[in-house]
Formats: structure tokens, C-alpha cells, sequence
């Protein structure tokens, strides 16, 4: 947890910014995977996390904002509980620890918001994306489920974005730390990228290293040597000299920041030829993205130069053809990228998209575009200092989407089919870091890159570096 005053100062934020009502912050409760007991680990709601702070189950917190009154709602543990888990801080206790001075016991929440609603009070409220909060606000304040986030407050929503989307130096502390345990995966999973081993085992090994720092994965490990597959989370394949093993992983630390890196490397040791000059096609992408990142530019603009790149270098190799820049405002290039350059990074992985990814991503002044291809890219509007966003450009050849466009001819002024065909059974790559936009540039959070080059994964693989 961060020192009070942290969430003090987001709280008197979010109040100046909604400026009246009720806000309604649902915290999160104990999830059971296969009868009651048995729960999944425990996730805290990120919003509730980021302005109440306190990683526990069964809490809502509560900012009257025309009273000035805060509130958590939550109950105190019984002898039962105590039993089972220990003696545990009181509501009170806890609540003050995050500069709330009101404690209520959560059964009481229902009459607040009865009587708030009576009153014709408005409640801002989040959208909703778990089915016991869905369900609490059909019972208490018969919110319809069918179109229930229709509900939910598009002014606490832009808020929430507004504050979240600029990460203080507490946060980038804890993103720092998160990629450093990222650097630790990914080395240990190039060393084990050998043949005869299997995907589940390098999976398992990453886990256990997040696990062994204190939080679980940032999301479930994307690992596979079928890496045309954008999120492929079949483990199941053992790998075999040749084959190229991607894997997009990330940790969350014990305050839930998380990392999100993706490398592939060569199952063995070594790239082949022409393995790695799509890897460097891939990371000229990378590089040129990260270089161009800063305050006032859209991260649009960063996604379509960054695929210029790609473009150029697959025309390089004979794949593409026809004008770059025209091959890209097209479309022409997404038969290979079919994903965006990047997404926000916070207390979520795809930081806030449960607000919607158009409030997160785009604004008034940049519109997500239709195209495809381009209408994957998660971020799209101009970047700010304290912005926190994946760069991670690919190279896919995904033989469905390969067959489909040949049949139809698609783009054929840009692609060449014939030359394609060498390639089909090629696989992926992707290349993924996490940048912070600095006042004047941008620059890669951790202590120090995860390898990167050719030459720089072969030697981890090898277990030379």
C-alpha cells in the first residue's frame, strides 16, 4: 500500500472531477472455482485499489461528493473467521489507513443507496464485470441486467481515465520493479528454449518466478511455438530445433502493477536465416517506435510509421511490394500485423479497459479508425508524460488469413502471393516492450532491456549471457 495521503490526494481528485453525486467503487469478493471453499486467488478491483487501496474482499467504498463524506462499507471478522485466518485489522483500523475516516458494516450499504436513490441522488457507478455485483445492483437498486452498463457513469468513467491514465512516481516505482521480474522470466525462458523440452514446462518455470516474487501473472502466459496464434495459451507442444518459441508473459508485484514483454527465440539456440531477418524486421519496428515516442504525438501516428518499417523490410525480402506509407493507410500490411502497436499499462495489463477501450484509447481529437488491422490498435490518442504503453510490433503468417486474402486477391498490388508461399509454415514474432513517456521522449521501464538482439537472444539461449 502507498502512504495515505496518496489516496487522499486521488479521492479529493476524482470529487473536484464528478463534482456531485455519489460515487459507488465496488471492491471485489472471494470467487469459487469448484465449490465454495475453494476459491480462485483473490484479484482486488483495480479502481477500488487505486483510490481506497486496501487489497481485501468484501469492501465498497463511497465518496459523497456533495457532503464531502467518504466512506468503506465492510464487515469485520468474526470468531469464525478468526479461527481460519487469524485475528485481522478492524474495518475502522483499515480504513484509516487510507485516510477514510467512515466505516459502515457492508449490510448497511443498501440502505445508503436505497435512500440516495429516493432522494433522486445521482450514483455514479463503474461498469460492472462481475456477476454478484450485477446481481447486488439489480436487488438494491433494480438497475435492469440486460444493458446494466448502459448504466454505469460515462463522467465517472472519463474521470477514472483521466486520473489513472498518468502514473505518479509511486507507480512507476512499481512498474520498474515488475519489469525487472519480467527480465527474470524471459532470460530463464530463453535458456530453456532447447529441443525436447515442453511448452508447459517453460510456462510452469515463468509462473513460478512471479509466484515466487509475490504476485501471480499479469494474465495467463502466452507461450508456443505456434506463435501465429496472437494468444495462443495451448501449452501442450514440445519443441523442436527449428521451431521458434514465443512467449508474452508478465508479472504483477504485491501492489498488482504489472509487466507485459513478449521475445521469441530460437527453440535450440540459433536462428535460421531467414528467421532472422524477419526477427530483425520485427525489431527495426520496435526500435524506430520507441525512438519516436513522445509528449504530442498520437500513439496512431507511432503504430503507422512503426508499420512503414515493417513494410519496408518484408519488401526487402520480396514479400511486399508498392509504396510503403500507401501500404499501410490501406490496410495492405495487417496480413502480417493484424494487432495494435500497444495498449495503456497500469493496475491492469490493458490498463482500464474494463471502462471501454474508446474512452481509454481515443479521444475527441483521435478517432479509432475502422480499417482493420488499425482497428486493434487499443491506444490511439496523443501521449502524455506519466503515460505507461506496450510496443510490440509483430510478423505473423497465419495460413487461414494468408489463404483467404490470396483467394481474393486482396491487396494484391502490395503483397506477393507467390513469394507468401515460402513462408506459410513460418510461424510468429513479436517483440514486446514497456515504455514510459518522459516529459521530453520516452524510455524503457526495468533496470535493463530483456535481450533483444539476434545475437543477444542466441547467447541467453545458449546460456552464455
Amino acid at each position: 500500500m502507498f502512504k495515505k495521503s496518496v489516496y487522499i490526494e486521488r479521492r479529493n481528485k476524482l470529487k473536484k472531477l464528478v463534482n456531485s453525486g455519489i460515487i459507488l467503487i465496488p471492491g471485489n469478493n472471494e470467487s469459487p472455482m469448484n465449490y465454495p471453499a475453494n476459491g480462485y486467488h483473490f484479484r482486488q478491483d483495480s479502481n477500488f485499489l487505486y483510490f481506497f487501496g486496501q487489497d481485501i474482499p468484501g469492501m465498497a467504498g463511497v465518496i459523497d461528493v456533495d457532503n464531502d463524506t467518504e466512506y468503506i462499507f465492510a464487515d469485520d471478522v468474526d470468531i469464525d473467521d478468526i479461527i481460519w485466518m487469524g485475528p485481522q485489522p478492524t474495518v475502522k483500523a483499515l480504513a484509516s489507513e487510507v485516510g477514510v475516516e467512515n466505516s459502515r458494516k457492508f449490510g448497511d450499504l443498501a440502505d445508503f443507496l436505497k435512500s440516495a436513490k429516493a432522494k433522486k441522488r445521482t450514483i455514479h457507478f463503474p461498469p460492472l464485470y462481475r456477476n454478484d455485483h450485477m446481481i447486488y445492483f439489480n436487488n438494491v437498486l433494480g438497475i435492469p441486467f440486460n444493458g446494466m452498463n448502459k448504466y454505469a457513469s460515462e463522467a465517472l468513467i472519463k474521470a477514472i481515465v483521466e486520473l489513472r491514465s498518468i502514473k505518479d512516481q509511486y507507480e512507476i516505482a512499481e512498474l520498474d520493479k515488475a519489469c525487472d521480474i519480467g527480465y527474470m522470466m524471459h532470460t530463464e525462458a530463453m535458456r530453456m528454449a532447447q529441443s525436447g523440452v515442453g511448452e508447459r514446462e517453460v510456462a510452469g518455470r515463468m509462473e513460478g518466478i512471479s509466484l515466487s516474487h509475490g504476485g501471480v501473472p499479469s494474465f495467463p502466459i502466452i507461450l508456443s511455438v505456434n506463435g501465429q496464434t496472437l494468444h495462443n495459451h495451448y501449452h501442450g507442444n514440445v519443441m523442436q530445433e527449428g521451431n521458434l518459441m514465443l512467449a508474452d508473459a508478465g508479472c504483477e508485484t504485491t501492489m498488482h502493477y504489472p509487466s507485459d514483454h513478449t521475445r521469441t527465440t530460437p527453440v535450440g539456440g540459433k536462428f535460421t536465416q531467414k528467421q532472422k531477418e524477419i526477427y530483425q524486421i520485427v525489431l527495426d519496428s520496435n526500435n524506430y517506435a520507441a525512438e519516436i515516442m513522445k509528449p504530442g504525438v498520437t500513439n496512431l501516428w507511432v503504430h503507422m510509421k512503426a508499420a512503414e518499417v515493417l513494410v519496408k523490410g518484408l519488401k526487402d525480402l520480396g514479400i511486399m511490394k508498392g509504396d510503403p506509407e500507401e501500404a499501410v493507410t490501406t490496410g495492405a500490411y495487417a496480413l502480417f500485423q493484424p494487432h495494435g502497436l500497444g495498449h495503456m499499462i497500469g493496475l491492469d495489463v490493458h490498463d482500464m479497459e474494463g471502462l471501454g477501450e474508446n474512452y481509454v484509447g481515443y479521444d475527441e481529437k483521435t478517432k479509432r479508425p475502422e480499417i482493420f488491422g488499425l482497428a486493434a490498435l487499443r491506444l490511439g490518442r496523443e501521449l502524455q508524460p506519466g503515460f505507461v504503453l506496450s510496443n510490440e510490433p509483430g510478423c505473423y503468417f497465419i495460413p487461414e488469413l494468408i489463404e483467404l486474402w490470396k483467394r481474393d486477391k486482396k491487396h494484391s498490388a502490395f503483397i506477393n502471393y507467390d513469394k507468401l508461399d515460402d513462408y506459410v509454415d513460418f510461424g510468429g514474432i513479436r517483440i514486446e516492450d514497456d515504455i514510459l513517456i518522459t516529459d521530453k521522449g520516452s524510455r524503457l521501464l526495468g533496470q535493463k532491456r530483456i535481450p533483444v538482439t539476434p545475437d543477444e537472444v542466441e547467447q541467453t539461449c545458449q546460456g552464455m549471457r
